[in-house]
C-alpha cells in the first residue's frame, strides 16, 4: 500500500513539476517580463515555488517506494 501511495505522489509531483517547469521556461523567455524587477518577482512567485513543491512530492514518493521494498514476500 505504501508503494501505491509513493507511486501516486510521484505521478502528481511529475505532473506539477512538469507543468510549472514549462511555465517557468515560458515566463523566463518572455522578454517583456524582464523589463522590470516586478516581472522577475512574478516569475519567482508563481512558477518556481510550485515547481519546487512538485519536486518535493517526487522526492517524498520516491522515498516511500524505496522504503517499502524490503517487505516483499
Amino acid at each position: 500500500m505504501i508503494r501505491l501511495l509513493g507511486g501516486c505522489l510521484q505521478a502528481v509531483g511529475i505532473l506539477i513539476a512538469g507543468l510549472f517547469g514549462l511555465c517557468t521556461i515560458i515566463m523566463i523567455a518572455d522578454i517583456n517580463s524582464w523589463r522590470t524587477l516586478g516581472g522577475v518577482a512574478e516569475a519567482a512567485l508563481f512558477t518556481i515555488v510550485p515547481l519546487l513543491f512538485g519536486i518535493g512530492l517526487i522526492w517524498i514518493g520516491r522515498t516511500l517506494v524505496r522504503s517499502d521494498r524490503g517487505d516483499e514476500y
